[in-house]
């Protein structure tokens, strides 16, 4: 029961402790303005007096109840009477000179003697600026290369019921990209803005929020196109949503060109032809087509019929069959979203995802047409975007653009789905169009280190530095492992499994050993959200950490210093200036921006001193007789293979698609287009390079 206690401005509000009725939780005093509402608690009393080590009473002692505004302070004879609730029991106490008590009562402690210690107090450690070394300059950091997944500042999920079950995480998913005066804008979900490069690796976040209410979504599957010096922006709707625009977006400023739009364009896609027409693509079913309709510059409205683009047909392409391995046709139809257009060459390639974000086979399909309204045409070479296996997995949903010399980029939703369905981070892979006019992408090492956008390179496989795996597997030791996240985790390969700490506090370690020296060309960092507290963003998210090395275990030297940085990189990498030689990492923590300290990856990239695998022997590829969809293949295991790259296509010379393979000699393949021939060859991997591809199979 809640009952009404009228108390007039003035009487104190111990006097209606009085008038309580024994089941009374909260009372309700009328103000002159507003109601207030007090909780109802049992009070107690605790007394008791605060001595120094020698039992001498110390007189001006705090005493303090925790997160309360209750407080007492001792007399000459060092006694207290501190008044609290029920709910009091940590006691603390502050005297100059001695060791803060923290001490829990139980409930029917009410008389106590508190003795307190010595402490000389030691300030805090003068916050200095990074070293630079040989190897890694903070302030002048290599920008040649990167390495998947993108290292951005994914916002954290805001405090809704996709965080309740497992606590905060971060995402970014549905991305797409505009080259924008030559730099390259970066839009995903819910973001509370984007982000913006100069060269593709060293990002920037700008806040440009258009959320209403704390829980809503931000801009789910935003859009967005260049019209001379003007960049326009939206988001996905069933219900009407503006369009904005600036000619300075950098600020996070924009106006409205429209209050609304009239179609309910869910991921939508917003393609600007070259001859000034605009379209709109959009559409997020397993049940409709997606759709296409031109639209007035000047307004947005929709001026054509509305077209239906395409539709799954995964009865035909096994890529498109719903599941984690395309092997679920029980639960649901698989869903398309994720339209996109890109024009090269007078061809409009329609691009649109497949089966569902939260699989590892999520990717990227192509239409083709010669008009941008179609009729479209299914592209024989499918998926274009695609990467089941290694550590990042899943390229679906995404975007194609234009650097500023000319070559095409995808940007695509890995999968992640650890404590969320729709926990996801950002894949960006080099794209380019053959001869015959395929589009294709390049995903083989799509999450090792690749030449970056200043290095022009037209060819998409030619990315790849050749900068080897070296810390698959490697023992690992951690300061602490806080209960199931066990280190080994740090070099198992996966981005769904994550060693953690006890704590987020600086001094937090972990120690890979890389069984032998080798050179050393490239370390990732992939920190996971273990027991954060943080929702949406703030603007003091930071990492800062070091990094040693050693050949020997016992002689450590400072290699990567980020010990005063104010940047936000949950998948941070490092390319160091020149090649280290060292059999040793170590991690140290100095700040995480919430929770403990935990990390899904500890990845190591260079080369060992030994020889590159032999060619693979015995490849088999075994299609099923009842369902071309399927395919076993497999192979005999090369002596000194991590790893294997199987390579598929549509003829010998567009063998585009790859699937990364770890610690196995076999693959059930279950994406392959029924009535199409497919081409098959293999390569092993180890940390000394790669092996020759083996000979072709039909």
């Amino acid at each position: 029961m809640i009952r009404r206690i009228l108390i007039s401005c003035g009487i104190a509000f111990v006097a209606f402790a009085a008038n309580a009725a024994p089941d009374d939780s909260i009372k309700v005093v009328k103000g002159q303005v507003s109601d207030y509402y007090i909780a109802v608690t049992h009070e107690r009393i605790v007394k008791g007096r605060v001595l120094d080590k020698n039992h001498q009473p110390l007189e001006g002692a705090t005493v303090m109840f925790f997160a309360s505004p209750m407080h007492s302070t001792t007399a000459t004879d060092g006694s207290f009477a501190i008044k609290g609730a029920d709910n009091d029991v940590h006691l603390y106490v502050y005297y100059p000179g001695k060791k803060i008590v923290n001490r829990i009562l139980s409930l029917d402690e009410n008389n106590l003697d508190i003795v307190m210690e010595d402490e000389t107090h030691k300030a805090t450690a003068v916050r200095r600026p990074a070293r630079a070394t040989r190897w890694y300059n903070p302030q002048a950091p290599l920008t040649r290369t990167f390495c998947n997944p993108m290292n951005i500042s994914y916002n954290f999920e805001p405090f809704n019921n996709n965080v309740r079950p497992n606590g905060s995480f971060r995402s970014a998913a549905d991305p797409m990209a505009v080259e924008y005066k030559g730099e390259y804008f970066l839009f995903s979900t819910n973001q509370g803005g984007f982000h913006y490069s100069k060269d593709l690796v060293d990002w920037e976040f700008v806040p440009a929020s258009f959320q209403r209410k704390p829980t809503d979504d931000d801009q789910c599957a935003p859009a967005a196109y260049v019209s001379g010096d003007t960049l326009f922006y939206t988001g996905s709707t069933y219900e009407g949503l503006a369009v904005w625009y600036s000619t300075h977006p950098k600020t996070g400023r924009f106006k409205r060109a429209i209050e609304k739009n009239v179609l309910p364009t869910w991921d939508p896609c917003m393609f600007l032809d070259d001859d000034g027409r605009l379209y709109m693509y959009y559409g997020s079913s397993n049940e409709y087509p997606l759709k296409a309709v031109e639209l007035d510059r000047n307004d947005f409205y929709p001026i054509s019929k509305i077209h239906d683009v395409m539709m799954l047909r995964p009865e035909e392409h096994g890529w498109e069959r719903f599941g984690m391995n395309n092997d679920d046709e029980v639960t649901l139809r698989p869903f398309t979203e994720g339209a996109y257009m890109t024009k090269h060459n007078g061809k409009y390639y329609f691009q649109y995802g497949a089966p569902g974000t939260e699989f590892k086979v999520y990717a990227d399909g192509v239409y083709v047409s010669d008009s941008p309204l179609g009729p479209f045409t299914y592209q024989k070479h499918n998926p274009m975007s695609y990467k089941p296996g290694g550590y990042v997995q899943g390229s679906g949903h995404g975007g194609t653009f234009r650097d500023v010399k000319g070559n095409y980029w995808h940007v695509s939703t890995c999968m992640l789905s650890l404590k969320y369905k729709f926990e996801r981070r950002i894949g960006l892979y080099p794209v380019a169009f053959d001869g015959d006019g395929v589009m294709h992408s390049s995903s083989a090492f799509g999450d090792y280190p690749n030449w970056a956008e200043p290095m022009d390179i037209k060819n998409p496989a030619d990315r790849f530095t050749g900068w080897m795996l070296l810390s698959y597997r490697k023992p690992v030791e951690v300061s602490s492992t806080d209960s199931i996240y066990a280190a080994t985790n740090l070099t198992d390969e996966s981005m769904r499994t994550y060693w953690a700490a006890r704590s987020g506090n600086p001094g937090e370690w972990a120690k890979v050993d890389l069984g032998a020296v080798k050179t050393v060309r490239a370390i990732q960092l992939n920190f996971y959200d273990h027991k954060a507290v943080q929702h949406n963003r703030a603007m003091d998210i930071y990492h800062q950490y070091r990094i040693f090395a050693s050949e020997d275990g016992k002689e450590w030297t400072l290699v990567v210093d980020k010990s005063d940085s104010d940047k936000d990189c949950p998948h941070d990498y490092i390319e160091l200036s020149e090649p280290l030689r060292a059999r040793y990492l170590k991690y140290e923590n100095v700040h995480m921006p919430t929770g403990s300290v935990a990390m899904s990856g500890f990845r190591v990239f260079g080369s060992g001193d030994g020889a590159a695998p032999q060619m693979v022997k015995g490849l088999t590829v075994k299609r099923d007789k009842n369902d071309r969809r399927n395919a076993l293949i497999s192979w005999q295991p090369e002596a000194t293979a991590y790893g294997y790259n199987i390579y598929y296509g549509i003829a010998p010379d567009k063998m585009y698609n790859a699937i990364t393979v770890l610690g196995q000699t076999d693959y059930d393949f279950r994406g392959l287009d029924a009535d199409t021939e497919y081409y098959f060859t293999i390569e092993a991997l180890n940390e000394n390079g790669r092996s020759p591809l083996c000979k072709t199979l039909k």
